[in-house]
């Protein structure tokens, strides 16, 4: 199958240059029986260059394309010898003629073995430039690239090819690294954020189990320790299943509604103990937008925000919930006076598991900012953060009014 293929298209060139010859022979007038004695001298020529090419094609094969080109411009001189040489014998060309035109086909062997060496050597260039650049890509090289070759459109569409897969390879093994730089980090995060309070609860329940405590007061102070305690553990498996169960198109195709009153408060009632604990106040300012249908989810959103503020704002401190409608769109404010976040931090505060500063940051695994973002951009909306040090800080959720929709 391989050689049929090159072999059949030798013989449709070969017929289509024969049958041209005898088209030319009689359009310029040529006598019938002349172009039958033509025919019959064509045959063999035609034969002996279907073998010939055929040999060469397999003999060079697995030959450099330098060698190629210089064969095939022998080939072509040498089939243009032996057709004047043919003509000649048969009487359709004088023997001076002959020997002119096969002096002009050995000076043009020339000129062809030369057109073909300089065409070879561009293509040579090319290919060698192809192959240290796969050499270097096999080695690990991931920036090696082969450029603009010049050397014909396949040449120059593989170098591209080559370059673009290049680009995918490398773009495939950052994603990699970054994959496994959020595992380590991932399992470092959650093995300082579990063992807080497991070793909170060990201290204190070793402490009751061998009698060290045993007054009232004492185990009900320990027992609400123990129960935040419990209560970090349980956020932070909480947090951590969602996030990574989230079904961003299943939230996005959700048709349920409640009102944002009563998502505020529901986000409000689940960080009220925590703010008391901490004495912090909460206040809510829906204004005319209280009625605005949203998706239950914001509750999520907002609970996350109210935590997060309570828990970077100081004994005294106030937490605020705005909101207005302006068109389309719903904003939705969440402002403390707490310790602020520097500037250079700010970018990074909805990456998973990124903490500005280890040494001030409250329980959690840096995964309520990160699961927010995610509910929102879902819900077709945008998050925003901004914050001064020290004054505090302003995270705005801004979403698509949809039509109110019972849950």
């Amino acid at each position: 199958m391989r050689f049929g293929r090159p072999l059949g298209l030798i013989v449709a060139v070969a017929t289509a240059g024969a049958a041209g010859t005898l088209l030319v022979a009689t359009i310029t007038g040529m006598p019938g029986d002349e172009v039958v004695d033509l025919g019959r001298a064509l045959l063999p020529m035609g034969l002996v260059t279907v073998a010939v090419a055929a040999v060469l094609g397999r003999m060079l094969g697995r030959a450099s394309l330098r060698h190629r080109f210089v064969a095939v411009a022998l080939v072509a001189v040498a089939v243009g010898l032996a057709n004047v040489a043919v003509l000649s014998m048969q009487m359709f060309v004088d023997r001076h003629d002959a020997s002119l035109v096969a002096v002009l086909l050995l000076y043009a062997t020339g000129a062809g073995v030369a057109a073909a060496l300089a065409a070879s050597g561009r293509a040579g260039v090319a290919v060698r430039r192809l192959e240290d650049a796969a050499r270097r890509l096999g080695r690990g090289d991931l920036d090696a690239r082969v450029g603009d070759l010049g050397a014909g459109e396949e040449l120059d569409t593989l170098g591209r090819t080559l370059d673009a897969m290049a680009g995918d390879l490398r773009r495939a093994r950052d994603d990699e690294r970054r994959t496994e730089q959020m595992r380590r980090d991932l399992i470092a995060t959650l093995s300082h954020d579990l063992r807080t309070p497991l070793s909170a609860l060990r201290a204190m329940i070793e402490a009751v189990d061998d009698g060290v405590v045993g007054d009232p007061d004492t185990l009900r102070r320990y027992a609400g320790e123990m129960r935040r305690s419990v209560g970090q553990l349980v956020n932070l498996v909480d947090d951590l299943f969602e996030l990574t169960q989230l079904d961003v198109e299943a939230i996005a195709d959700e048709t349920r509604r409640a009102s944002l009153d009563t998502v505020v408060d529901s986000a409000i009632g689940a960080v009220s103990m925590q703010a008391q604990q901490k004495g912090v106040g909460l206040s809510a300012e829906l204004g005319e937008a209280h009625d605005t249908s949203c998706s239950p989810r914001v509750e999520r959103v907002l609970q996350n925000l109210l935590s997060n503020a309570v828990g970077h704002t100081p004994a005294d401190g106030t937490v605020r919930i705005t909101a207005h409608r302006e068109g389309g769109r719903l904003r939705v404010s969440v402002e403390d006076d707490g310790e602020g976040i520097a500037a250079e931090h700010l970018p990074f505060v909805f990456d998973p598991f990124y903490r500005a500063d280890p040494a001030r940051s409250g329980p959690g695994a840096g995964l309520g900012l990160a699961l927010a973002k995610r509910i929102v951009e879902a819900l077709g909306g945008s998050i925003s953060a901004e914050s001064r040090v020290e004054v505090g800080s302003r995270f705005a959720v801004e979403l698509p009014v949809t039509p109110s929709v019972s849950a």
